[in-house]
C-alpha cells in the first residue's frame, strides 16, 4: 500500500512538473529564425493612464477594477460630448487648442496593471522636481503656445517645426494621436519607427561603441544589448536643442524592451538627466499588438503652418507699427 501511495505521489508530482512546463512554454516569447526574441510587429502605447499620478491620489498607486472602469465610461462620455457640442469660433485672447476631438486618440482604457501612472519610480508617481538649471531652462519662451510674435522659426519648438513628434521621442511617451511603433529586427540590427513624423531609429547590436560626445543628434546616440530575453538599450548624445520636456544635452537614457506574450510588450525607460531633475525616474508602458499598418504621417501639409505663422506675426507687427 505504501508503495502505491509513493507511486501516487510521483505521479502527482510528475504530472504538476509537465504542467509548470507547459505553462512556461506558453510564456516562452516568440523568437526569430536566430534565437532572439521577436519584438517585430506594430505596437499601440496608446492609454488612459497618465504618465504622473495626480496629486490628489497622493499615496494610491492602484486602482481598483471599478475605478477603471469608471474612468473608461468617463472618457467615452468625454468624447461624445465633444464629437456632438456644435463648432465655435474663438474670441480675441481666447485659446481653443489646435485641433478638435476628432483628431485625438487618447485610447480608450488603462493598463492593465491598473497602475495610477506610467511613472513607477519615485514611489510618489511623479517626475521629480526640477534643478536650478532645469527651472531656468524651463522660463525660456519657445513654442507656438508661448511667443505670440516669433521673429525667426528658431522662436518656435521642434514640435510647431515637424523636426519632433509630440510622442515618438526617444522615450516612447504616451500623448495626442498617431501612437503607434514599428519594429524591425536583425541579428545585428533593431529598428524602431514612430508612427508620428516617422522618427526612424537604427539601433546597433553588436557592440560597437558610441559616437563621439561632441556629436549630438535629435534622438541622440543609441546602442543595445541582450540580458536574457530583455533588449536594453541606452542612448546618449541628445542634442540640448531638442528640449524634450526640457532637458539638457547630458541626458542618458536606458531603455528595456521585453515581449510578454504575443499581444504584448513591455517597454520600461529610465531618464538621468543632473541638468534638469533632481533624481533618476522610471516609466513602465506596456505596448498592445495593433494588427494594422502605420499610417503615413503628413506633418504641415502643403508646408502652410510655418510661412503662416511667421507671416501672421509679420503682419500684426505692422499692424501695431502703424499705430
Amino acid at each position: 500500500m505504501r508503495g502505491v501511495r509513493m507511486a501516487g505521489a510521483l505521479a502527482v508530482a510528475l504530472v504538476g512538473l509537465v504542467a509548470l512546463s507547459l505553462s512556461a512554454a506558453a510564456q516562452e516569447p516568440p523568437r526569430t529564425g536566430w534565437g532572439d526574441p521577436d519584438l517585430q510587429g506594430v505596437w499601440d502605447f496608446r492609454t488612459l493612464t497618465p504618465l504622473q499620478r495626480p496629486e490628489d491620489l497622493g499615496d494610491k498607486a492602484f486602482l481598483t477594477a471599478e475605478e477603471a472602469a469608471q474612468r473608461e465610461r468617463d472618457e467615452f462620455d468625454r468624447n461624445l460630448r465633444l464629437w456632438e457640442q456644435e463648432a465655435r469660433t474663438a474670441v480675441a485672447g481666447e485659446n481653443v487648442g489646435g485641433y478638435n476631438n476628432f483628431w485625438m486618440d487618447r485610447g480608450t482604457t488603462v493598463i492593465e496593471t491598473l497602475r495610477t501612472s506610467l511613472v513607477i519610480d519615485p514611489p510618489n508617481g511623479r517626475i521629480p522636481e526640477l534643478t536650478e538649471e532645469g527651472q531656468a531652462r524651463a522660463q525660456i519662451p519657445l513654442g507656438s503656445f508661448r511667443v505670440e510674435f516669433p521673429e525667426t522659426y528658431t522662436d518656435l519648438s521642434t514640435y510647431d517645426r515637424c523636426i519632433l513628434g509630440f510622442n515618438a521621442g526617444p522615450p516612447i511617451t504616451p500623448a495626442a494621436y498617431n501612437q503607434n511603433v514599428q519594429i524591425f529586427q536583425t541579428p545585428r540590427h533593431l529598428v524602431l519607427m514612430t508612427e508620428m513624423v516617422h522618427t526612424v531609429r537604427v539601433i546597433p547590436l553588436d557592440g560597437q561603441p558610441h559616437l563621439d560626445g561632441r556629436v549630438q543628434q535629435w534622438s541622440g546616440d543609441s546602442r543595445g544589448r541582450w540580458e536574457g530575453d530583455t533588449l536594453v538599450v541606452e542612448t546618449r548624445n541628445f542634442a540640448e536643442k531638442r528640449a524634450w520636456r526640457g532637458s539638457s544635452d547630458r541626458m542618458t537614457l536606458v531603455e528595456r524592451f521585453r515581449r510578454l506574450d504575443a499581444d504584448t510588450l513591455e517597454y520600461e525607460y529610465t531618464v538621468t538627466d543632473p541638468g534638469t531633475w533632481t533624481a533618476p525616474w522610471t516609466v513602465n508602458l506596456p505596448m498592445v499588438r495593433n494588427d494594422q499598418p502605420l499610417f503615413e504621417y503628413a506633418c504641415h501639409e502643403g508646408n502652410y503652418s510655418m510661412p503662416n505663422i511667421l507671416g501672421g506675426a509679420r503682419a500684426l507687427e505692422q499692424q501695431a507699427g502703424s499705430r
